[in-house]
């Protein structure tokens, strides 16, 4: 039985599962490899994420995967809740130019700063695939 004080008390942040499309199979097959996967344009040369068949520059539908260097830098950045359940939601832009949504772990979120150097971690969701995140690099 729990007390009055276990109420109030922070779970550990429990990562949701990805809903998985079929356009979208082959990202979360490599994250569970350990590969972060970006779209990139045939027609117009643009990269993209998140991962679509039709280039959202151009709207050709002559995409291909690429493989992501795994690097890039934090744009901007906010920790939320506390103790054991908090988590810090960042939009990180990869050297290739896309900015993406993602948190970044593993780190002192007081020590974060914008255009810090980041790079991709990925962390098992609760029963289904990886999540690319990021740490400091």
């Amino acid at each position: 039985m729990s007390s009055p004080q276990d109420k109030g008390a922070a779970q550990p942040r429990r990562i949701p599962a990805p809903r998985v499309l079929p356009e979208s199979q082959p990202y979360w097959s490599a994250a569970d490899e350990g590969r972060l996967l970006l779209k990139q344009c045939d027609d117009c040369g643009e990269v993209h994420h998140y991962p679509r068949d039709v280039c959202p520059h151009c709207l050709s539908a002559s995409t291909r995967w690429v493989q992501a260097s795994g690097f890039g830098r934090i744009y901007s950045h906010s920790t939320m809740g506390r103790g054991e359940a908090a988590y810090t939601l960042a939009l990180v832009t990869l050297d290739e130019g896309v900015t993406l949504m993602t948190n970044v772990v593993d780190c002192d979120p007081a020590a974060l700063a914008i255009a810090q150097r980041v790079r991709v971690v990925f962390k098992p969701s609760d029963g289904g695939h990886a999540v690319p995140m990021f740490t400091p690099a």
